[in-house]
């Protein structure tokens, strides 16, 4: 009987436990992002249980054993938006995939610019954005520098074509050109050691294409200690490392304007621990603005190859640009009204938003180079950056809780950039009055007279050879972690070459968007004072000024510590500091006048009586040292889970390069240099995350102390103290298939010495916004469009604040379309009212009641393109 109870009792429990295994299943699937790429590490978990798992290499997943019943599946990974489906396990195996769609808004996403360990955004007491492909797309850039007018707080001058742009933040002045007081670095090191070197801005050799993962951009806080010149702001293109597996190869091509691009990228595993990346682009056409030759023309490739170890990694990469691209300098437009309330439009013959100065009859540059011999430019070669650079960035934690990371990389930097600049814009008697009363003025394509009241514009042509701007920059640091405190104590080295030679000549010629004639003039008696429109080699009207030549070397050795203090879970401190010493070296040379027979024929024309040569017989000798300290101050307190405030408080310095080297100072004795220009800034911050997206709010405030330096174009010193107080609002948020994305920030802005105190800085507008609200829709939401309406207040031209630029909204568009799974179709609307919006101008101030032709850089007008995308795993 006992046997039978017990034969009775394992059967019934073979049949409950087989009856429980039936009702087990497994669940298994994919995770990838909305391009289709594969995400290693999410998190997957089934609501209100302890079920789980974790997805591998290839994105793939398996939760097993999971019991009958309905769940909440919830799949979650750094930077990108929670995924949750419902799903009823009935005893057979699931199936389940997801896509995950990118959010850099998250606060959970992780930085690593302007930090000394990578952080969270909530924890983090830095004003930072993040922005990724996708969301860089929905404000259709056309350049580099269009890109970062969407970042709160930056102001990015875009006109300038694919380089030379102001770049400015938080009402810290854009006094002398480029970015001086923002650092534009690729992959967490400098593209060039000073951002506001004449001719040879960091965007110029900075190129954004299917390489770069996503881009960081932080804004005062930490930047004054994390690298050297960034007091104001850090934006860092960081580069795809071919970790997880895909590609793409797209084309473009400009609708209503002559532009052609394909652009390709491609990643992969390829051993264990080991994997790479490797892409690049290539364009050509005429561009944006009618120039009459092929202006755009060049590309850039680049490649990575990363290797894993147990506990850390090696990364090997290069680069490869050469790149040509048509420099916009400022262009005649019409301004009538009064200084107040002026009205800016077309000047004859001219179209504002679609012309440049650039013409067919004008391609070639011919005289004196640097050594005293003939040399030829080609004015298509524009702004012509060319790069190689190799680098190597190596991690490993060490024993005991040490970290220790080393990144560098050499860069071979060289190029040109060739522009027609207007030194004065008038009426032709009026400029043939300048040569001597009874001048006269012919086309000199055909020897016809130019009749008086026409519209001339007195060519500078800005031809600086970048001979030698190489750099190399190393940053090594070593981490110690505490149980609360991290320690980091860093050293930056740097060398820059600054090596150019400006070459400048003097022409006449019409204003006229459509191929530009050359003038040629005669003086009373028929003389000819010009040749084929050239009538100085050199340039006369600001006092042969500008043949000159540089060759210096900066050499920055910067130690650094920061300490980091997790105080409680919801509250931490930070401070560091920095210490950079500056050894400068070198020589450059101003002008000397000589006679040369430049064209070979015999004959000493009139412009050949007086040729500006490089004075190589007298150069000055620098040789200075600099240094100076930086400090930042930081608190950050959680107030509950997704909501968290901060403040920080940061003084910090850049160092001039080119710029004083014009100044007349002494140059062998570094308490005489204008060397540095010094920012304090304060910042309160507020961070808040909701189901659906993120609010950003900053409060900040800066002081800009500045010494003089040389600004090419106004052919003078500038030097003025600033202040400004100002808030930063960025915000996104989704409304099921609606995104809107936004942001704006208010600055008031002052002059605090000199002629101009009180004044506001020129070209400062008090706000600049942007709105984005984007769509997706389609089976599988492939397919979107939006807009984007970027914008910016009034502005003065000039510190003196009579003429106002008004302020302007530029209105850009897209619509994707996914043809198939891996292919879709884009269409690109910039500027689609073609609207004209001022940037900056030479004039401070018109004659009010009359018609006045001032020199000013607008926007590039409407422009349409077309591009294709096929993605690959």
């Amino acid at each position: 009987m006992n046997l039978f109870k017990n034969k009775l009792g394992t059967f019934i429990a073979f049949i409950m436990i087989g009856s429980f295994l039936s009702a087990q299943s497994n669940i298994s699937g994919t995770v990838k992002d909305n391009n289709g790429m594969s995400v290693p590490g999410a998190n997957i978990i089934l609501e209100g249980t302890s079920k789980g798992a974790v997805t591998d290499i290839d994105g793939k997943y398996t939760v097993s054993n999971v019991e009958n019943g309905t769940y909440t599946m919830i799949v979650s990974y750094l930077g990108y938006s929670e995924s949750r489906k419902s799903i009823t396990v009935d005893g057979t195996d699931l199936t389940v995939d997801f896509v995950l769609t990118e959010d850099t808004e998250s606060l959970d996403q992780v930085i690593v610019t302007g930090v000394t360990n990578p952080k969270s955004r909530i924890n983090s007491s830095v004003s930072v954005t993040t922005m990724r492909p996708k969301v860089i797309q929905q404000s259709a850039p056309r350049t580099t520098a269009e890109i970062f007018r969407t970042i709160p707080g930056i102001r990015s001058e875009s006109s300038g074509g694919e380089g030379n742009s102001n770049i400015a933040v938080r009402g810290v002045p854009v006094s002398s050109g480029g970015s001086k007081y923002v650092q534009l670095q690729e992959d967490g090191l400098p593209v060039l050691l000073f951002g506001d070197m004449s001719f040879a801005t960091a965007d110029i050799f900075t190129r954004f294409d299917n390489n770069i993962g996503r881009i960081e951009a932080i804004r005062g806080g930490s930047a004054s200690t994390l690298s050297s010149n960034s007091p104001g702001a850090i934006i860092n293109l960081i580069s795809k490392t071919g970790k997880t597996q895909g590609g793409s190869i797209g084309t473009s091509f400009g609708l209503d304007y002559g532009s052609f691009r394909t652009d390709f990228d491609y990643g992969a595993p390829i051993g264990e621990g080991l994997y790479f990346h490797a892409g690049g682009f290539y364009r050509a056409g005429e561009g944006l603005r009618e120039t009459g030759f092929t202006a755009n023309n060049g590309g850039q490739i680049k490649l990575n190859l990363t290797k894993e170890f147990e506990k850390g990694y090696v990364r090997l990469s290069t680069k490869y640009l050469n790149d040509r691209a048509a420099a916009y300098l400022p262009m005649p437009i019409k301004v009538t009204g009064t200084n107040d309330d002026p009205d800016w439009g077309n000047a004859p013959n001219f179209d504002a938003t679609r012309g440049s100065l650039h013409s067919s009859y004008l391609t070639q540059n011919v005289n004196l180079g640097a050594d005293g011999q003939l040399r030829r430019s080609n004015v298509a070669d524009g702004m012509n950056p060319i790069s190689t650079s190799l680098g190597l960035d190596a991690s490993f934690e060490l024993s005991d809780g040490w970290r220790l990371r080393n990144n560098g990389r050499f860069s071979f930097n060289k190029g040109n950039f060739v522009s027609p600049f207007p030194a004065e814009v008038n009426t032709a008697s009026a400029i043939a009055e300048s040569f001597g009363t009874g001048s006269t003025l012919t086309y000199a394509n055909d020897g016809s007279a130019v009749s008086d009241d026409a519209l001339l514009a007195r060519i500078h042509m800005f031809d600086v050879e970048l001979n030698d701007f190489n750099n190399f920059m190393n940053d090594l640091r070593l981490t110690k972690s505490f149980d609360n405190v991290d320690v980091t104590v860093g050293y930056f080295k740097s060398i820059q070459n600054v090596s150019m030679s400006w070459l400048w000549n003097s022409y006449l010629q019409e204003v006229n968007d459509d191929n530009a004639r050359l003038i040629d003039v005669a003086d009373a008696t028929g003389t000819a004072l010009s040749t084929n429109g050239l009538y100085a080699y050199g340039v006369p009207f600001w006092g042969n000024c500008c043949t000159r030549n540089y060759d210096t070397q900066y050499n920055i050795s910067a130690p650094y510590a920061n300490i980091a203090i997790e105080a409680s879970e919801d509250l931490n401190f930070d401070a560091s500091i920095r210490f950079d010493k500056g050894q400068v070296d070198g020589t450059f040379a101003g002008t000397v006048q000589t006679t040369f027979d430049i064209n070979n024929d015999g004959v000493i024309s009139a412009p050949e009586q007086s040729v500006s040569a490089v004075d190589t017989a007298n150069p000055t000798p620098v040789d200075y040292d600099y240094d100076y300290v930086s400090y930042s101050l930081g608190v950050n307190y959680k107030l509950q889970d997704g909501q968290a405030v901060f403040a920080r408080y940061s003084r910090g310095a850049a160092a001039k390069a080119d710029r004083i080297l014009f100044a007349g100072l002494d140059y062998l004795d570094g308490d005489k240099i204008n060397a540095l220009d010094f920012i304090n800034q304060a910042e309160v911050g507020y961070k808040r995350g909701f189901d659906n997206g993120a609010l950003y709010a900053t409060l900040f405030y800066a002081k800009t102390t500045e010494e003089g330096g040389f600004e090419a174009t106004s052919n003078s010193i500038i030097e003025n103290d600033y202040s400004s107080l100002g808030v930063e609002l960025e915000g996104f948020y989704r409304i099921n298939d609606l995104s809107l994305r936004g942001g704006v920030t208010y600055t008031n802005a002052k002059i605090d010495s000199g002629d101009n105190d009180g004044n506001t800085p020129r070209r400062q507008p008090d706000f600049i916004y942007n709105f984005i609200p984007t769509y997706n829709f389609g089976t599988e939401k492939q397919n979107s469009f939006g807009l984007s309406f970027i914008g910016q207040s009034k502005a003065y031209a000039q510190d003196n604040n009579d003429l106002v630029m008004p302020g302007f909204v530029i209105i850009n568009g897209f619509f994707n379309y996914g043809i198939t799974k891996d292919l879709s179709a884009n269409l690109g609307f910039n500027n689609i009212f073609d609207t004209l919006g001022i940037t900056e101008s030479e004039e401070g101030s018109i004659v009010e009641g009359q018609t006045n032709y001032v020199r000013a850089r607008p926007v590039p007008g409407r422009s349409i393109s077309l591009g294709l995308n096929y993605t690959f795993r």
